[in-house]
């Protein structure tokens, strides 16, 4: 009976050493997972990142080429032009101006003065 105790508590010991031992092992093959689950997060948000920075950079660029479109020219660069204009072409000029000027005296006679109001 003695022995049939020290066989059972032999058991006991080594049913609780295997099963630290496959646990320890479980553990290990879990956690190498889920480190190349994160690894795999990390390298898939570090993508996604540069694909934003290149994004922004590529929307910085077109509105800093839509906004100069819209930029009217500054005098020294239609004088600049001017320089680069041929005769017949400096005669349309010419002649846009005096209409210019035209319809801006035009639009002058035509405002109310302070003594209609």
């Amino acid at each position: 009976m003695l022995t049939d105790i020290s066989e059972d508590l032999k058991k006991i010991f080594l049913f609780g050493v295997g099963a630290m031992a496959m646990t320890a092992e479980k553990s290990k093959v879990l956690i190498e997972e889920l480190v190349e689950k994160g690894e795999l997060t990390v390298e898939q948000g570090k993508i996604l990142n540069e694909e934003l920075k290149h994004n922004i950079k590529e929307t910085i660029k077109e509105n800093a080429a839509a906004k100069k479109a819209e930029a009217k020219p500054s005098v020294d660069e239609v004088a600049a032009e001017l320089d680069k204009m041929n005769s017949d072409d400096l005669q349309i000029l010419k002649e846009k101006i005096a209409q210019l000027e035209k319809n801006a005296m035009n639009e002058k006679e035509s405002a109310p003065t302070e003594e209609d109001q």
